[in-house]
């Protein structure tokens, strides 16, 4: 393994994170499981990135993959796709978006850009509004409006980028008030904002804000934003990179938590819709989608392989009803978890809903985020045999929690005796 590290380190950048002391090889997988290059195995309760969306080598994705690979793996956009069309129909009737159109992308970065891209065109503006503390991607422009330090390389930027207070419930000037008072607060702040500002393209939102924590406001305050957007003709633009296709339990959707004001005009996915293969894309009501005046492809986009995938992994999700597991199981995962941080005075707070938990550690008695800690609980779980995820805004400290939605109750159960183990470390 210290051979592969050390190639790793001469042939990649340094900025391309590695996670442990001792890099792991992860070279198989099956089911909510996978095996090192030693053999070992660990129960994984971080899918990729929240991108293993229903289960490791699920034999009806992986089959789907073979099949079309055996007749053709590429033909480009500029060629009737039938599995593209199929997938398209699918989650454009899912999207709750009305007369919608879908492009694909091969990642949620590119998705945004799309998204960016079509809202800038659509209002003829180059002014964005973003939430603070957020990610939306590493592309240039995703950069540009992604209002969290550390995964902000750049402040050069083709937009012009404002952030607005809400995303994070339990930090900032407006944590002590109560949900309803933070929601008129944050919307008196929006309006305040828009006061200030040009004719603004769009306003850009995670539903939970993922590299960001697993942080989220309360429920409906994209609604109340929403009610005041529409007054100024602005566009709102959903991130479901990771918050899509049922993994908060309660919706298919993390913007149905908002959507009392109807849905977004632009809608972005990625991540699990694939269960690992590269597939990102765009939902827009046609005014907006067909608002471009010049030609566009995507060489990569829509590929017959990565659509095969997509409809396999979609169809078993719905049929298994994989979002009312993610509802009862995470429900009994969180509460596991909240046990087991009862008495560790690093934890600050358990936050989130279905399987997509977050675990934020300070300096006990304080606000100050402890990422030394944070990498030790990580570190700990991972010689327990359980896999974990990190993020946070001010700094990263907070563990993130969110495996495959084909969870099962005894592995929530493993799993959250696993974590309660390496947070005793502390």
């Amino acid at each position: 393994m210290n051979d592969l590290h050390d190639r790793h380190r001469a042939v990649i950048p340094d900025w391309v994170a590695l996670y442990y002391r001792d890099p792991l090889e992860i070279t198989h997988g099956e089911g909510r499981h996978v095996w090192d290059a030693e053999g070992r195995r660990y129960l994984d309760f971080f899918g990729g990135i929240l991108t293993t969306m229903t289960a490791h080598a699920l034999p009806e994705v992986t089959k789907a993959v073979a099949e079309q690979a055996g007749r053709i793996i590429h033909s480009s956009t500029l060629y009737l796709n039938r599995p593209m069309v199929e997938l398209a129909e699918r989650i454009a009737g899912l999207s709750g978006i009305p007369d919608a159109r879908v492009f694909f992308t091969t990642s949620g970065t590119e998705a945004n850009d799309t998204a960016l891209l079509l809202a800038t065109a659509y209002r003829g503006s180059n002014q964005i509004l973003a939430m603070r503390n957020s990610y939306h991607g590493r592309s240039f422009s995703t950069v540009g409006i992604t209002g969290n330090r550390a995964w902000s390389p750049t402040g050069l930027s083709p937009l012009q980028t404002l952030y607005v207070h809400g995303g994070v419930r339990t930090r900032g000037p407006y944590a002590h008030y109560g949900d309803e008072e933070f929601t008129e607060a944050c919307v008196a702040d929006l309006e305040d904002l828009l006061g200030h500002t040009r004719n603004v393209a769009a306003l850009i939102a995670e539903p939970i804000q993922g590299v960001g924590g697993f942080t989220s406001p309360p429920d409906g305050l994209y609604a109340a934003f929403r009610r005041v957007l529409d007054r100024h003709g602005i566009l709102w633009i959903a991130d479901e990179v990771q918050t899509g296709w049922g993994r908060t339990g309660e919706h298919f959707w993390g913007w149905q938590a908002h959507g009392q004001a109807g849905p977004p005009d632009i809608l972005t996915f990625a991540k699990g819709i694939g269960n690992g293969m590269s597939v990102g894309g765009v939902v827009a009501r046609a005014e907006v989608m067909n608002c471009l005046d010049a030609n566009s492809i995507s060489t990569f986009g829509g590929s017959p392989v990565t659509m095969a995938a997509g409809l396999a992994n979609l169809s078993y999700l719905l049929e298994h009803d994989l979002q009312g597991n993610a509802r009862r199981v995470g429900g009994l995962l969180i509460e596991r978890i909240r046990a087991a941080c009862a008495g560790v005075p690093a934890v600050r707070e358990v936050r989130g809903r279905g399987l997509m938990i977050g675990i934020e550690l300070t300096e006990p008695g304080t606000d100050r985020a402890d990422p030394d800690a944070a990498a030790a609980v990580l570190e700990a779980a991972r010689e327990n045999g359980l896999l974990i995820g990190k993020g946070g805004g001010h700094d990263t400290s907070t563990l993130r929690i969110a495996p495959p939605l084909s969870l099962t109750v005894s592995e929530a159960e493993e799993g959250a005796a696993l974590l309660e183990a390496a947070l005793r470390t502390l």
